[in-house]
């Protein structure tokens, strides 16, 4: 098995960052921002599972895309929920369907890549 090591620590400090993200939304955030920011913790964190699991899965190159993909997309979703709602700057309302469109673009290449692989399983 391979392992894609820049992916794989992309992905933890993206998995790390959404944790922190949550737990600050439960403990110390005000009612307002809340919602957002567990919103944007709990799309990141699976999206950085996404990029783990594509770090290590061979289904080669198109997976590796398509984690990077995938957590980009997280960690900017979650960004602009968070500085709309901590910042008060609506103009990052238009910057969360970036990450949203880059989500949904890495399972879809997922969904291609593992589609295209030619593993045999038993």
């Amino acid at each position: 098995m391979s392992l894609n090591r820049h992916l794989a620590v992309f992905a933890a400090f993206n998995g790390a960052m959404a944790v922190a993200v949550g737990a600050f939304a439960a403990h110390g955030a005000g009612p307002q921002i809340k919602s957002l920011l567990t919103t944007g913790a709990s799309y990141q964190l699976a999206h950085a599972l996404l990029a783990l699991i594509c770090a290590v899965a061979p289904i080669g190159r198109l997976g590796a895309v398509a984690g990077w993909l995938g957590s980009f997309g997280g960690l900017i979703f979650c960004l602009a929920l968070a500085f709309l709602g901590l910042l008060s700057l609506p103009a990052l309302g238009a910057v969360a369907p970036i990450g949203g469109v880059l989500m949904i673009a890495g399972w879809l290449v997922l969904a291609f890549a593992a589609f295209r692989s030619q593993s045999v399983t038993a």
